[in-house]
């Protein structure tokens, strides 16, 4: 069994990443990003404090907006619309879950789709199911770089993947499926789970349950992919994956902490440096015209 490690192979595309801003900026250009956060959750807070310390350190421009628990949904749309104006702003983030009383979707489609670096937007989302994706959500982008990375073979092969959010288990599933992979969704619905997640050469779990799949759920030499960020009984933090039991089990597998986590934030900074990056191509063909 081999441990994934996130955290390292994070670090080395952060430091490419860091090389390829200071280019940027050698041309007088910064990549920005701005983190939209509406209300006091303590979760999110850790989210974006993690985003901007990684920003940072790229050399990437951040800035976090934070706005009152009962701001209205309109006056949000009007700050979206500002900066979807603003050149100087390369990705705009809303970060999730919003207050009851706003409607998620209605402000992740008011994002302009260029900037859309969470890659929520239906347009973004459209192209990923067309098999021409632009921006793509970070966390099911990074579970791929890391497949890569430890040279899995994915062509042919068998993949569930357990859950089926627009932030995960969709995109994640489409992801795979051009990889070549032979593609199940499971849910909270599917009849005989662990059956159908037993016959998986690559299993990506991501259902928000505390140690839930257990080494009864996983094939001999599998790859397991932990999306999972919960607290268990004693507040330990811990993925939807019985770590201890599966990796007993597994060819491959990520921990948690220490595995999915670090990439979805670098795949976020990177597609805000490509944001950056298409922009000034795009200037440069206005000008051409």
């Amino acid at each position: 069994m081999t441990i994934i490690d996130g955290k390292m192979l994070a670090e080395k595309m952060q430091a490419d990443l860091k090389l390829k801003v200071a280019r940027l900026q050698s041309q007088g250009i910064v990549p920005g990003l701005l983190v939209i956060l509406v209300g006091e959750d303590n979760a999110s807070q850790i989210y974006v404090r993690n985003k901007a310390r990684v920003a940072d350190k790229i050399g990437i421009r951040s800035e976090t907006l934070r706005l009152a628990e009962n701001v209205s949904e309109q006056e949000l749309l009007n700050v979206i619309e500002k900066y979807n104006k603003d050149d100087n702003w390369h990705g705009i983030l809303v970060q999730l879950p919003l207050p009851n009383h706003i409607n998620e979707g209605r402000i992740l489609h008011a994002i302009d789709p260029k900037k859309d670096v969470d890659g929520f937007h239906s347009y973004n989302m459209g192209r990923l199911m067309a098999g021409n994706p632009a921006m793509v959500p970070s966390t099911p982008a990074g579970i791929v770089e890391m497949l890569r990375a430890y040279n899995v073979e994915l062509s042919g092969k068998r993949a569930v993947v357990v859950g089926r959010s627009n932030i995960v288990g969709k995109p994640m599933a489409m992801m795979l499926l051009a990889e070549n992979a032979t593609v199940t969704i499971a849910h909270s619905k599917t009849e005989n789970l662990a059956t159908l997640t037993k016959e998986a050469d690559v299993l990506v779990v991501a259902i928000g349950r505390a140690n839930f799949v257990t080494a009864d759920f996983i094939k001999s030499g599998a790859v397991v992919i932990d999306v999972g960020m919960n607290r268990d009984e004693n507040g330990k933090l811990c993925g939807d994956v019985k770590f201890d039991e599966v990796s007993e089990v597994a060819s491959l597998i990520t921990p948690v902490p220490g595995g999915v986590g670090p990439m979805t934030i670098t795949m976020l900074m990177e597609q805000t440096v490509e944001a950056c990056m298409k922009s000034i191509n795009n200037m440069t063909d206005d000008r051409r015209k």
